[in-house]
């Protein structure tokens, strides 16, 4: 049977002493061929009852930045780093954190970086004047909804890897903080901010992806399978199916894990574009409820924020 996992490459991540630990049972790695993590990784039942909680209180000076650092700074200690952006389409409004340092420094992207492989294999295609064939549709399909490896290193090749990338990137919004990174696929660099500007290439109008190619983005990042549902998802309303992309990579020196999570959620009418970060995480099960509360906290901040 074919492995459909997310990436699982030795790499060694920083991270900060613990503050505390969930259950540490192991989660499949990002990669490794045991298949997608179980359900039972999901962290997100916690999630609603953060969002039930009163928001921090606001006056008519505070601003979405201010807001969202209060509700973040309240949820107290956490392992590793992390950090956070926040975009709300319908009232224009964001917010970006960075804990324990700045909120624009690299963590390593892990499958969330299949996002950005097929974006730049669309722009390839609109440039040609050619739609995806069917093989490839079925590679973008295993690459988004299984997170499927083999699947990203073809596509990785036919968008010309890394220059490919770095080009796309450029049209897209992106920095250049990928810029020189001789690296594979899953372990390029990237900041919340620039997920943000690829989240912005995906889900608005203003974007060089035309219509049909971001439809096609949506309806693959709205029907990821079971068991890698969790993510920046947990702040959406109750119910609302998550449009996301994870991604979940273990350092192979000290166990400590990577888990990111984009995408974008609906709350109390707003959509709004959202992106988590994070590594030194002491398991997968840890990582998955860091980024759900704070996706949970952060969006309900910004959407009471006056």
């Amino acid at each position: 049977m074919k492995h459909r996992t997310a990436l699982a490459i030795p790499v060694l991540v920083g991270a900060a002493l613990v503050a505390h630990v969930l259950v540490p049972t192991p989660g499949p790695a990002d990669g490794t061929p045991s298949g997608p993590p179980p359900t039972a990784a999901r962290a997100s039942p916690s999630a609603p009852a953060l969002l039930s909680e009163p928001a921090p209180s606001t006056t008519t000076t505070t601003t979405p930045e201010q807001a969202v650092r209060l509700a973040l700074d309240g949820l107290g200690a956490h392992r590793g780093r992390y950090a956070l952006a926040v975009e709300d389409l319908t009232s224009g409004r964001s917010a970006a954190y960075g804990s324990p340092t700045s909120s624009t420094e690299t963590f390593t992207s892990a499958s969330i970086v299949k996002v950005d492989i097929l974006a730049a294999l669309l722009l390839r295609a609109q440039d040609r004047g050619e739609q995806l064939g069917s093989a490839q549709r079925q590679l973008a399909s295993d690459m988004i909804r299984a997170s499927d490896n083999d699947a990203a290193q073809k596509l990785w090749g036919e968008i010309g890897g890394r220059q490919g990338l770095d080009a796309a990137n450029a049209r897209l919004g992106l920095s250049s903080a990928h810029a020189g990174q001789k690296v594979p696929w899953g372990l390029t660099r990237t900041t919340a901010g620039d997920q943000i500007a690829l989240l912005k290439a995906v889900f608005t109008q203003n974007s060089p992806l035309n219509a049909a190619s971001r439809s096609y983005l949506r309806t693959l990042m709205g029907t990821v399978d079971k068991g890698q549902n969790w993510g920046v998802g947990a702040a959406g309303s109750p119910g609302a199916p998550p449009v996301l992309k994870n991604g979940w990579l273990p350092d192979g020196t000290t166990r400590l894990w990577v888990v990111n999570s984009v995408g974008i959620v609906e709350r109390a009418g707003h959509s709004l574009l959202v992106v988590v970060l994070t590594d030194g995480q002491p398991t997968q099960e840890a990582g998955i409820a860091l980024v759900e509360h704070a996706a949970a906290a952060a969006v309900e901040a910004l959407v009471r924020t006056p």
